[in-house]
Parts: C-alpha cells; sequence; structure tokens
C-alpha cells in the first residue's frame, strides 16, 4: 500500500481536484484505536486498484482536518473511516469493520 500522507488542509483541495481525474480514497485512521488499526491492517494485506490514489490521515495529530472533512464531503465523523472521492464529492463512506478493499475496488470501478 503506498499511501499519501494527508497532513494539511490545502490537500483537500488536491484531493477534490484530482478526483475529477481519477478516484481517490481517504483512510481516517486513529493511532489511539485497536478496530482502526485491524482495519488498517486489513487494506493494507489487500492489492489496492491502481486507479485510485490512498490517502492517510493520522486524525489524532490532525483532529482539524478530519473536522473539515466531515463538513466539505457531507459525512458524519467515524473512526476508523473510508472515504471515496469521485468528481470533487464523497460518493462512499464505510466505518469500523465493515471497511474492505473488495468494496474499494467495487466502488472505484462503479
Amino acid at each position: 500500500m503506498n499511501w499519501i500522507e494527508l497532513k494539511s488542509e490545502d490537500q483537500l483541495n488536491v484531493i477534490k481536484e484530482q478526483s475529477k481525474l481519477k478516484p481517490q480514497v481517504i483512510f481516517k485512521h486513529s493511532t489511539r484505536c485497536s478496530i482502526s488499526a485491524m482495519a488498517k491492517g486489513r487494506l493494507e494485506r489487500s492489492a489496492a486498484p491502481d486507479n485510485a490514489d490512498f490517502y492517510f490521515l493520522d486524525l489524532i495529530a490532525h483532529r482539524g482536518i478530519s473536522n473539515k472533512i466531515s463538513s466539505e464531503f457531507s459525512v458524519f465523523h467515524e473512526s476508523p473511516q473510508i472515504l471515496l472521492i469521485k468528481n470533487g464529492e464523497c460518493i462512499y463512506d464505510e466505518s469500523h469493520g465493515s471497511i474492505s478493499m473488495d468494496e474499494i475496488k467495487e466502488q472505484v470501478s462503479a
């Protein structure tokens, strides 16, 4: 898994613009949560689709970015959480044990 670290709010504009060219995936991870660690591990053991960029947000270190994501993409904050951004909008989000690379692949291909 080649994570792109999400560590500034300015990157959200880049993600929105890039999502017009190819899907952008944001994984919001809490370094203090064992469920989040399990979800991250499952993702990293799976083959990611080549036609999407994967961003990693340490929401403990960057809570402000997490809050901005919630308001920018109109999603309720959860952790762990996956968001799929296409054409500037969040078209899919999932959290906790429901995070699955197979589902992400399906949504990316849709």
